[in-house]
């Protein structure tokens, strides 16, 4: 289930079967050369304490690689992750931070690949009708094409980075059915983004899986903590607008850090 935490590496088959048994992986060691690549999920919007240098890229301070690094105090530490990217633009602007010392990387790609933004605008301002059509549109995009991207920007990654345990982190359910959101979407439009989130996942599981690497789910991380819930980590329709959709502080020190942390 997509829900449940999918940890594909190809590392050892002790690692595998330890992570079968629920046995948590060892910390990384504070000598790892860790680059954090992707979107805004891992840049942090939503968050707030954006880094004066990092303009629209937002990165922040509380971001789930801000904070790891603040933890485990790696030898070296690139934050490359940028609001509004696509594995394409992953894939030209930010894996020029990866070389054969690397030994650790985290991404979150594919969201903006399939036009994710345009899905919640139009789920917010047009007819439930529409919102379900242009949600099934971005799912057969994610069945499409987004997997040969993926696969183009995991093998870039390799390339570059050949000694390094790669982790592929997932997205968050966005809606607790059944909660407690009196206005805004309908029921039937939360549970079609749900199931929008849902299949992205499976897709970059799959392509995680293929290319070898670690992908890390946050579903369970954010179950009873979606919108619509009684303590939500994400932020709904919200001013500035950027941050709508997309988690909040406390989205990445208990959602997306423990996800990562579990793995790397």
């Amino acid at each position: 289930m997509l829900w449940r935490r999918i940890v594909l590496s190809a590392t050892t088959a002790l690692a595998v079967a330890a992570t079968a048994l629920g046995v948590a992986q060892p910390a990384a060691a504070a000598g790892d050369n860790y680059v954090a690549l992707g979107d805004s999920y891992s840049s942090g919007v939503g968050a707030g304490s954006y880094y004066s240098d990092s303009g629209d890229c937002r990165r922040s301070s509380k971001a789930y690689p801000a904070l790891w690094a603040a933890q485990n105090a790696p030898a070296s530490f690139a934050f490359k992750a940028c609001s509004g990217a696509t594995t394409g633009t992953v894939r030209s602007g930010q894996l020029n931070a990866l070389s054969g010392a690397t030994t650790l990387v985290s991404v979150t790609a594919g969201g903006n690949d399939v036009g994710f933004a345009d899905v919640m605008q139009t789920c917010v301002l047009q007819s439930e009708a529409t919102c379900v059509s242009v949600v099934n549109t971005a799912i057969g995009k994610m069945n499409g094409t987004l997997p040969g991207s993926l696969s183009g920007l995991y093998g870039d990654i390799r390339s570059r980075a050949s000694r390094a345990q790669v982790v592929v982190l997932g997205y968050p359910r966005f809606y607790k059915l059944s909660g407690n959101c009196i206005v805004g979407l309908t029921e039937n439009e939360r549970a079609a983004i749900n199931r929008g989130s849902d299949t992205l996942n499976g897709v970059l599981a799959k392509a995680a899986a293929n290319a070898g690497f670690t992908f890390s789910s946050v579903v369970d991380e954010f179950t009873n903590h979606e919108i619509c819930s009684s303590d939500s980590w994400l932020h709904s329709v919200a001013v500035p607008v950027y941050n709508s959709y997309h988690p909040k502080a406390a989205g990445q020190s208990g959602g997306y850090l423990p996800a990562f942390r579990s793995v790397a």
